[in-house]
């Protein structure tokens, strides 16, 4: 533990070494070795980390590095400083491990880019920001990494800047970054506003003594407090893609598959489950915001979901998937399931960055073909793609006993025990679209007639540098969940909640507020449980049954509800509406007004006009220097008489 705040340090040491010297080494083995390696580095003290902190008490398993003092200006400091616990070190552990593999991926998937260690260096420079941001002990370090993760994200998103991109009112790889870089933003600002209230309260932005003074400080439902947690509500909505600015993710897919597989499955998007859990103590004195939290995300989750139903694109497929998970780990958050929710980000990261992986291993197999109408009948040119894709689906959809299992029926548990019926019966549903048009996608690519052109394309199975972290990832989406088996199933199988046992200590303080449902309710949780099962299996069976024999049944389905197909295609039409009312007033009023006045009429008007009251007067001035010597002499005779005379009126 004595190395532990290096973690951060090796990525960091990576992006100098690759930015610098990647083009130098002419050699895409050595540069990918080296990036893989600084996360490698990073993992391994990670996990050394961990196993100390295991071997310490219960009421000891968290101390802080500080590094150094960063800013102290009258009674405002902040350190760089890293806080080791269990949650950090959790999510740690996931940011190095799932990236070491993404990394080992990439070596193969990029191979031949002209820019490989330019991605390289951006993925290092991404971990590393991503690790500050879990890493922080206090608010202002975190957002460092917050905005780091930002940067990074438009980065890698538009890394492939001179290709064009098929996305709504996005054509352009560039247009899809810049997209994600501006919503976010405005997510930000909410957070940025939140800690200068946070100050203000308690004087400094430490995670620890804020939450220690904020259950004195506020009463249950406090005002100020509600308002502190729904800004910070507003960021988390950005950067985890939520209503209603989840408008970015799916369009960030523009980038290379293992940017979306790293950030949008397994680092940056989880980084508002991050913060809220970090801060549960402040969210659980507002449930007005815990109401907020539940009803975006389980509305996130169905909107998502039914989107991703109807969508070609294998990628566009796995984001709204993305966006769908999410909102389930928020509905998670709003009923209090704090372990639920980090439990769900870990299996989420196993199996969304294997299916991820998989997608990326199939588009490289097909000559960078992304539509699954045009696919069909890959499982015998990729064996192992298939298969370990075919695992993936099965976790995602919540099939016995895989990882994505217990993980979801935990947080359906939680969302009817600490909820309402009503919620479990939408987020019941939501996991319904999800067992579909994840079946619905897995057939289309790998089972069925072969609906694409043998002339110029020929599938393949990648190499092993991208086939091996598949089936590390199907590995772990298979037996990941046992670290969280519920208690009703545990109680028969013997197997402890090993997870709710080691974040217990960080969540104790803010579940401590939340009410307490007693009782028996084990065939209760089992009844649900099984009904869930049944709908995971219903999904399949129905997309199945739909897509088993081509596309046919399909599009006959399509054109029998021509308006709600119309209505999932076109996603809502958020994007149109946001268009229509956000960003054309803004664009008409920059230009009609901002342009057109303020800075053509009253700037340009200002700046122009003293230049041309300058150049006037001057050339009334020029005429004085005529260039004659007696005129000179006259003029300079007229000004001593002039002075004379000043100095001796007074004396007449």
């Amino acid at each position: 533990m004595n190395y532990a705040q290096l973690i951060p340090l090796f990525p960091l040491i990576g992006f100098v070494v690759v930015a610098l010297f990647g083009k130098r080494m002419n050699n895409e083995k050595l540069v990918g070795g080296i990036a893989s390696t600084a996360i490698l580095a990073s993992f391994v003290i990670a996990v050394a980390t961990f196993l100390g902190l295991t071997a310490l008490p219960v009421d000891q398993r968290s101390f802080t590095v500080k590094v150094y003092e960063w800013i102290a200006t009258g009674n405002f400091s902040v350190n760089i400083g890293y806080q080791f616990d269990q949650l950090s070190i959790l999510f740690t552990m996931i940011i190095t491990g799932i990236g070491f593999l993404i990394h080992i991926y990439s070596i193969g998937y990029m191979h031949g880019d002209k820019s490989f260690p330019r991605f390289f260096a951006y993925l290092n420079l991404f971990v590393f920001m991503m690790l500050n941001l879990v890493l922080a002990d206090n608010f202002l370090l975190t957002f460092l990494g917050w905005e780091g993760v930002g940067l990074a994200s438009y980065l890698l998103i538009g890394f492939w800047y001179d290709r064009k991109f098929d996305g709504t009112r996005i054509t352009w790889t560039g247009d899809a970054a810049m997209k994600a870089f501006v919503v976010n933003r405005i997510g930000d600002f909410g957070v940025l506003i939140a800690m200068f209230m946070l100050f203000n309260q308690f004087g400094t932005l430490n995670y620890a003594d804020i939450n220690a003074q904020a259950p004195s400080v506020w009463g249950i439902g406090d005002t100020t407090v509600t308002i502190i947690t729904l800004l910070l509500f507003l960021g988390t909505t950005g950067k985890s893609a939520q209503i209603p600015l989840g408008v970015w993710l799916p369009d960030a897919m523009a980038g290379p598959t293992p940017v979306s597989a790293l950030i949008h499955a397994a680092t940056m998007v989880t980084s508002g489950i991050f913060l809220i859990a970090r801060t549960n103590v402040l969210f659980t004195l507002s449930p007005t915001t815990m109401a907020v939290i539940t009803g975006v995300g389980i509305t996130t989750a169905l909107v998502a979901g039914t989107i991703g139903i109807v969508q070609r694109d294998i990628k566009k497929i796995l984001a709204y998937s993305t966006v769908s998970q999410l909102g389930f780990m928020f509905m998670a958050l709003g009923v209090g399931a704090f372990t639920a929710a980090v439990f769900h980000v870990m299996t989420h990261a196993f199996f969304k960055a294997l299916l991820f992986l998989g997608s990326g291993s199939v588009i490289h197999g097909m000559h960078e073909e992304q539509d699954i109408f045009k696919m069909g009948g890959l499982k015998k040119y990729m064996p192992i793609t298939y298969r370990t894709f075919f695992i993936g689906t099965l976790a995602i959809s919540g099939i016995p006993f895989l990882s994505g299992f217990f993980s979801k029926d935990e947080i359906l548990w939680f969302a009817f025990l600490n909820g309402s019926p009503i919620l479990w019966g939408v987020g019941a549903l939501a996991a319904f679209t999800t067992a579909f048009y994840m079946w619905r996608c897995t057939t289309l690519t790998f089972d069925g007639e072969e609906r694409f052109d043998h002339h110029h394309v020929h599938p393949h199975e990648s190499p092993a540098t991208m086939t091996i972290p598949l089936i590390v990832l199907a590995i772990l989406s298979v037996f990941g969940g046992l670290l969280g088996v519920p208690h009703v199933l545990g109680h028969y199988v013997h197997i402890p909640n090993l997870l709710e046992h080691w974040l217990e200590p960080i969540f104790a303080a803010g579940t401590a507020m939340l009410p307490v449902h007693g009782g028996d309710h084990t065939s209760q949780e089992f009844l649900l449980m099984g009904v869930s099962t049944v709908l995971a299996v219903l999904g399949i069976l129905f997309a199945r049954n739909v897509y088993k024999n081509g596309l046919d049944k399909a599009t006959a389905m399509a054109a029998k509800m021509s308006g709600l197909h119309k209505l999932l295609w076109n996603k809502y039409y958020v994007d149109e509406v946001y268009h229509m009312v956000i960003a054309q007033p803004i664009l008409a009023f920059s230009r009609d007004a901002l342009w057109k006045i303020v800075d053509v009429v009253l700037i340009d008007g200002v700046v122009n006009g003293s230049a041309r009251l300058v150049g006037a007067t001057g050339s009334v001035i020029r005429k004085a220097q005529s260039g004659v010597a007696q005129n000179y002499a006259l003029v300079m005779m007229v000004g001593i008489v002039v002075l004379i005379a000043i100095v001796l009126l007074p004396l007449l």
